[in-house]
């Protein structure tokens, strides 16, 4: 089974939004989301996406088993992993990059469990995390996918995701849209 593992920080919740819009309730893919909030921010995001996509977005609960049509969010504060046996996992470890929940751990976590199943997705941020894991994504074999640097309302996340991969793997929002419905129908 493929998961896609989204990412996102400053800008991210109306990118977000905008994304994860064009996919329908019938998306036969998991999807897994990480945002950077502030800490003690108490901004309901899964609610705030769940009112604005068709697929059903909800913050994560520990151990719940991803499952297609669904967008599972990872809590304030809370670092979210995903497991071999396609669950998740909420953890109060330290930081990674100034941020938990962080990009990194999703990222890596996915690629550990998913291989060259796990599908990538970094967007606006004002940070470098998601560079270490979405290379950790590649090196096992998946994809990874960057909103265009240039369209992203911070850049500083998707060039750094970037890195030295080929930059046709940056995209506008819709055409990573449409990427995604074509991998989720191989």
């Amino acid at each position: 089974m493929k998961v896609i593992v989204i990412g996102a920080s400053a800008g991210g919740s109306k990118a977000l939004a905008e994304l994860l819009g064009y996919l329908p309730a019938s998306f036969p893919l998991p999807v897994v989301v990480v945002k950077h909030h502030k800490p003690g921010a108490a901004n309901d995001m899964a609610s705030w996406l769940d009112c604005r996509i068709a697929l059903d977005a909800h913050f994560a609960e520990d151990k719940e088993k991803v499952k297609p049509g669904t967008v599972i969010v990872a809590p304030p504060d809370y670092h979210l992993l995903v497991d071999q046996d396609g669950s998740v996992e909420l953890s109060l470890d330290e930081p990674v990059i100034y941020s938990r929940p962080s990009l990194d751990v999703l990222f890596e976590t996915a690629a550990e469990a998913f291989g060259d199943q796990a599908i990538g997705v970094v967007l606006t941020g004002a940070s470098r995390d998601g560079a270490n894991g979405s290379e950790t994504i590649r090196k096992a074999g998946g994809q990874v996918f960057v909103q265009n640097p240039e369209t992203a309302e911070v850049s500083v996340m998707p060039k750094a995701a970037l890195g030295k991969s080929d930059l046709s793997n940056a995209m506008e929002l819709d055409c990573l849209a449409t990427k995604l419905l074509g991998l989720a129908n191989e």
